[in-house]
């Protein structure tokens, strides 16, 4: 990415920042603005963003609170496929709709973004994410899965929206069976697709994480999912219709429940310390934060051998909390990934180990500039 330029996006009212392809590190004040750049870079990739919020939410406000028309955020983005200007925001008026413009044109889905950006973060939000429930490690699972298989967002959408259709079918209490048939045979489709292209990824992810080396803890990582075992030992079509069957008999129950409790939207990711001989959750914070960081190495290394790009990284102050071992060795792998990556923190200082290997930007209130390096 050479170019990002923001419009109306959270503080910032327009921004144009152009850049190099080195990694970039953002310092500045807590409040300042830095983690806004990291989410407006996270909408260039498929999904909700690294705060899933709203559409509306990041629309930026005047002083009295009111908020402007819609947002925008463009890049510019080199890539395998060559140079292309890539673009998302909120359409201007009542509906909280995105679009999507490549090279000026409609997509037809956000999907299209993951052919020219794909994003990983790691945020203070997700210092919780072994202990706390599985839905976000799915989404850390499936936005992995987005950078080497870019129609799995698309897969996974499409599963979503008939299974969301489903339930509000079954909780008004109409029991259409062609209707309720047809949404299951969707849900069948696509879900049978979302877990097949996970266990490949897992399969990339457990030799990946084999071979790496360095301070950070080697990690083991498993899937947990009833669609996913099913492939184990049968091939796709029957594990569609093992669902379509499994849905079918559970119409009644899901309509109690008020939701669907079978499907590839209840897998697990399932992580192991693996020096230790211990699941994630039951290491230190510290500990934990080096097995994510593990994960997210490893992805970005099967993803630039298979795709000739890697992700595009964003780690909201994860060098604070890293001892200086760490810190240099994650600043090493980076930079020989040669991911743009984009880093935040206070303490222009903790990123010295980078040297003139990164570039050096200050936030402050909403305006970026060069650091000044003394």
């Amino acid at each position: 990415m050479t170019r990002l330029t923001l419009t109306d996006f959270r503080a910032y009212g327009h921004l144009r920042l152009d850049v190099d392809l080195r990694p970039v590190v953002l310092t500045g004040h807590n409040g300042a603005g830095k983690t806004n750049l990291l989410e407006a870079l996270s909408f260039l990739s498929p999904g909700r963003g690294l705060r899933r919020a709203k559409l509306s939410e990041v629309t930026r406000r005047d002083a009295e609170g009111a908020p402007f028309a819609g947002w925008a955020v463009a890049a510019r983005v080199h890539g395998p496929l060559g140079e292309v200007t890539i673009g998302t925001g909120r359409e201007r008026g009542p509906s909280d709709r995105r679009t999507v413009h490549i090279d000026g044109e409609t997509a037809r889905a956000q999907g299209d973004l993951g052919h020219y950006v794909t994003a990983l973060w790691l945020t203070p939000e997700m210092d919780r994410i072994f202990v706390e429930g599985a839905s976000a490690r799915r989404r850390f699972l499936d936005r992995m899965v987005y950078g080497l298989d870019p129609a799995h967002a698309t897969r996974t959408a499409a599963y979503e929206t008939a299974m969301r259709q489903r339930n509000r079918l079954l909780r008004d209490g109409r029991m259409d069976k062609a209707w309720l048939a047809g949404l299951e045979d969707a849900m069948a489709t696509h879900g049978v697709a979302v877990a097949a292209a996970r266990r490949d990824f897992m399969g990339r992810l457990t030799a990946a994480l084999a071979e790496a080396e360095g301070p950070f803890p080697k990690a083991e990582a498993r899937l947990d999912g009833l669609v996913e075992g099913w492939l184990d030992g049968a091939p796709a079509v029957d594990a569609e219709d093992r669902l379509r069957e499994a849905l079918a008999a559970a119409r009644r129950r899901d309509a109690e429940a008020g939701t669907t409790a079978e499907g590839p939207h209840r897998t697990d990711l399932a992580v192991r310390h693996a020096a230790k001989g211990v699941p994630a959750e039951q290491c230190s914070t510290g500990e934990q934060k080096a097995v994510l960081i593990s994960l997210v190495l490893a992805q970005a290394r099967i993803q630039a051998a298979a795709r000739g790009m890697a992700p595009l990284l964003l780690l909201d102050e994860v060098a604070a909390h890293l001892d200086d071992a760490r810190r240099r060795a994650l600043f090493d792998q980076l930079a020989a990934l040669g991911a743009q990556s984009w880093l935040t923190g206070t303490d222009h200082a903790l990123f010295a180990g980078f040297g003139e290997r990164a570039q050096y930007l200050t936030v402050w209130e909403a305006t970026v500039s060069p650091t000044r390096l003394h």
